[in-house]
């Protein structure tokens, strides 16, 4: 495959939603130097809502893990838009933290997030591993059940 990040996303056919406006008081990213931090992403598709509700009770982890994808595809939405419109402005990915709604006895946040961190493998090839922290929450935004942020290195 291609090493153009561009290329990659679209041999796989993949598509980005739009990135999401912020729903409070935050900026959807911000750049020091050639760091991209990109704010918390929920599971939300061109403003449609997806997957709502706890895993353990409501989702079983195959289905949290599409969520975590779902959010993985609007952390790239952002970053591309960070980097002037193209993928190729990253470099890498350095880092995701997963947040899984979830029930206490529910242990396999990792795999959840795991449809993110593969999203990313998939898209930014050996440039998109990445260090990250997968936890659970009694609650999440608007009752989604995974959210996940990110921190890219520009070009």
């Amino acid at each position: 495959m291609s090493n153009s990040h561009e290329a990659r996303l679209a041999a796989l056919g993949i598509e980005l939603p739009n990135p999401a406006s912020p729903a409070a008081n935050y900026v959807p990213y911000t750049i020091s130097g050639k760091t991209l931090f990109v704010a918390g992403q929920i599971t939300i598709w061109n403003g449609e809502l997806r997957y709502l509700g706890r895993l353990g009770a409501d989702l079983d982890a195959a289905k949290g893990a599409e969520a975590a994808r779902l959010c993985g595809l609007n952390l790239i939405a952002q970053a591309r838009q960070a980097a002037g419109g193209s993928l190729d402005g990253i470099k890498r990915v350095l880092k995701l933290g997963g947040f899984v709604n979830c029930t206490a006895d529910f242990i396999q946040h990792p795999q959840v997030i795991n449809g993110a961190s593969d999203l990313m493998v998939d898209v930014f090839g050996e440039a998109g591993k990445h260090a990250r922290f997968a936890v659970g929450a009694v609650s999440l935004p608007r009752g989604v059940a995974v959210e996940v942020d990110a921190i890219f290195e520009l070009a």
